[in-house]
């Protein structure tokens, strides 16, 4: 395999055409063809099925889709590290946030990162704690915000804060003045809960103290995304495990009521990761500490 076929091959794939690649990339459509069919080839495996719709990966195509990311991301990282002769902190730096962070934090990191190193590209993902553990595994990501992350081989995770979770309840107009009174953890198994699918990590935190008490948690509906979490209690679906950040964000936190757990508490553990396999850049560690900096001072106000 060398580099080109590889970004022939990835690119064929993501646009799911070969016309559309062959614009993209700038080569004439049949030498594209040519070298994505000399990797086929080479790898004695099919990688794309044809037809008159486009192309689309098949099950070997899409492993090396994933790996040819990766791979690609990388070059490009060695690029830009040898390329470097003014000591200019330049190239792209990718960063992978959950959803609940990426609210609050995109732009104020994005305005930080455009005044302290404007020759650096911030490129942000969001997405569940699990997807962006595997992109950085794969190379596709530099950093990223992971919460209560497990050990993984090739990943250094360092722990910045833990964050309280709440009980989040409608507030009906029968309560509007009333107290948030705390609940217990074992209380909590009692109450229908709107929740997250596992393996997301506030879900499996959820599970995994109750399981401590022998008890299981009451699911009362299965739904990714904290707005429409919010939604579905604001709704009366059921309840739900939420930090203060999440409600206080959604824009609508006078609907809903937060309750501490409590005996024991409920914390969920924000740490930050990069890959231990593949060295960071000056960029990338320049982008460590902005995010750093930024992420403390975005939490402190908020």
């Amino acid at each position: 395999m060398d580099l080109k076929q590889i970004e022939y091959f990835v690119r064929v794939a993501e646009l799911g055409s070969f016309t559309r690649a062959s614009v993209v990339l700038n080569v004439a459509q049949p030498a594209l063809s040519r070298q994505v069919r000399l990797l086929e080839v080479e790898l004695r495996q099919n990688l794309l099925v044809r037809n008159g719709r486009g192309a689309s990966p098949t099950e070997a195509g899409k492993l090396l889709l994933e790996h040819g990311r990766g791979i690609l991301h990388q070059v490009e990282r060695a690029r830009e590290e040898l390329g470097r002769v003014r000591g200019a902190l330049a190239g792209q730096v990718a960063l992978g946030l959950p959803p609940s962070l990426a609210k609050v934090l995109t732009v104020p990191l994005t305005r930080a990162a455009r005044s302290q190193l404007p020759d650096a590209a911030l490129s942000i993902s969001e997405g569940l704690s699990v997807s962006l553990r595997e992109a950085l595994v794969t190379g596709r990501l530099d950093i990223a915000l992971l919460y209560n992350t497990l050990p993984t081989p090739g990943i250094e995770a360092t722990a910045l804060l833990h964050e309280e979770l709440f009980l989040v309840q409608r507030r009906v107009p029968a309560s509007r003045r009333a107290r948030a009174a705390p609940i217990t953890l074992r209380e909590l198994a009692a109450i229908p809960l709107v929740i997250p699918t596992r393996p997301n990590a506030m879900r499996m935190l959820v599970e995994s103290e109750l399981a401590r008490l022998g008890c299981r948690p009451q699911i009362a509906l299965e739904i990714d995304g904290v707005p429409a979490i919010l939604d579905l209690v604001a709704d009366g679906a059921g309840s739900a495990v939420l930090s203060m950040n999440a409600v206080a964000t959604s824009g609508k936190a006078s609907n809903y009521i937060t309750r501490p757990i409590r005996t024991p508490s409920l914390r969920s553990e924000l740490s930050l990761a990069v890959s231990s396999l593949r060295p960071a850049t000056l960029t990338q560690q320049a982008m460590l500490a902005l995010l750093r900096e930024t992420l403390g001072t975005v939490l402190t106000t908020a």
